[in-house]
């Protein structure tokens, strides 16, 4: 069980890294899907962690961390499986999201975002294959950063969707965010400015009118440290399409992953992750040659719209932080709705920086760039140039 009074981490752990480096001094967590050598990777359920063994060398990620000079200080709780965008895990509990308290911290790496921004670690390292770093980022109020599909080492890290997953990462400040991303991202990616910013019309128009007046603020934030914006719309607004798209896509890699596994140990999962698990073998199945052509159209089009210079605006997700204890069907309705926005980066297979600019109801919501493929340090570094707002508070505009 937890040990931290944020109920953030799942085991305690005391492993230094380097005498010295860039991260030296620095602090960390790494999710409960990353391997640590002799330890057992958990994936936030302990029927798996009782039916694995310790894994025999660290994850690359988390040894490049170590490698720098951070200190790993534990294990982060994770939503079971990597299943879950609101980071309820019925086994550890619900790790505390500090800036709003009574609402969800946001899956499935929820304890990496929880440990963040209650100031436990310095940074955190997550997995995000639909959303499962930029999601409870914006509702935590931190910084967080899904990188270029296959940009960062996936090895050592427990898979769910192999051609979405990534390993992505936070922090509460921009320099520790893109201080992450000099150690573990490839130095030969794009890193020149930004020249166009296109704040997409129609992707504000999926956030809920509650936000959308403090989304705005932050776009215009945005302009001012970056370029003005041209308005626009992406593909016409094709988000139900691509999600659709998503959807049918993941599920045969999903049951790849894990069927022969739920098959034979039976594990007890949470009610919504049984009936998502569920789902998923029914559509494991599916004929995916239709929508792996949209996918591959929907990148080249987006590709040539963005060239090497061009960031999508859009928001995180389309609203703050629910209150905890969603009943099912509000779950279900606000998963769907958060996954139009959040299956963009995934399908695209490019970067997404979410930005702690906004607050509506006293709760944040993240304010996202989206660049084209290897315009990781081009997004890090603009996420440096729009910095925090002046009042020093983790999640308002100025």
């Amino acid at each position: 069980m937890a040990v931290d009074d944020l109920g953030a981490l799942r085991m305690r752990l005391d492993l230094h890294g380097a005498a010295d480096g860039p991260l030296s001094g620095l602090t960390f967590a790494a999710k409960d899907m990353f391997d640590i050598e002799g330890l057992v990777t958990g994936g936030g359920n302990p029927d798996w962690l009782a039916t694995h063994e310790p894994a025999a060398s660290t994850a690359p990620s988390v040894q490049a961390c170590l490698d720098a000079g951070a200190h790993l200080i534990g294990i982060a709780i994770a939503d079971e499986l990597a299943f879950s965008p609101f980071g309820e895990n019925v086994h550890y509990g619900t790790p505390l999201n500090s800036v709003a308290p009574d609402r969800v911290p946001g899956g499935s790496s929820s304890g990496s975002a929880s440990a963040t921004a209650g100031g436990l670690v310095d940074f955190a390292l997550g997995t995000d294959t639909a959303g499962s770093v930029r999601i409870p980022a914006s509702y935590c109020g931190v910084y967080g950063f899904r990188p270029t599909y296959s940009q960062v080492a996936i090895e050592g890290v427990l898979p769910l969707s192999p051609s979405f997953d990534t390993v992505g990462w936070f922090a509460r400040e921009a320099d520790m965010l893109a201080r992450v991303g000099d150690v573990l991202l490839d130095a030969a990616d794009l890193a020149g400015p930004i020249r166009r910013l296109l704040w997409l019309d129609d992707a504000f128009e999926l956030a809920d009118d509650s936000v959308r007046p403090a989304l705005e603020v932050a776009a215009r934030r945005v302009e001012a440290a970056l370029v003005p914006a041209e308005h626009t719309v992406l593909d016409e607004g094709r988000y139900a399409d691509w999600l659709a798209a998503y959807n049918t896509l993941r599920p045969p890699e999903v049951w790849a992953t894990f069927g022969d596994w739920i098959k034979r140990t039976k594990p007890h999962f949470g009610s919504r992750t049984a009936k998502r698990f569920a789902n998923v073998e029914r559509m494991a199945t599916a004929d995916t040659t239709d929508v792996r052509r949209l996918r591959a159209d929907v990148v080249a089009r987006v590709t040539g719209l963005l060239g090497d210079d061009t960031v999508l605006m859009l928001p995180t997700v389309p609203t703050i932080a629910p209150k905890k204890g969603l009943d099912d069907a509000t779950a279900a309705a606000l998963r769907e709705n958060t996954f139009r926005l959040s299956c963009l980066a995934p399908l695209l297979g490019m970067p997404e920086v979410t930005l702690p600019l906004a607050t509506a109801d006293g709760a944040p919501i993240g304010l996202s760039l989206l660049g084209p493929a290897n315009s990781d340090r081009m997004l890090l570094d603009a996420a440096r140039r729009i910095g925090r707002p002046r009042n020093g508070g983790a999640h308002g505009p100025d």
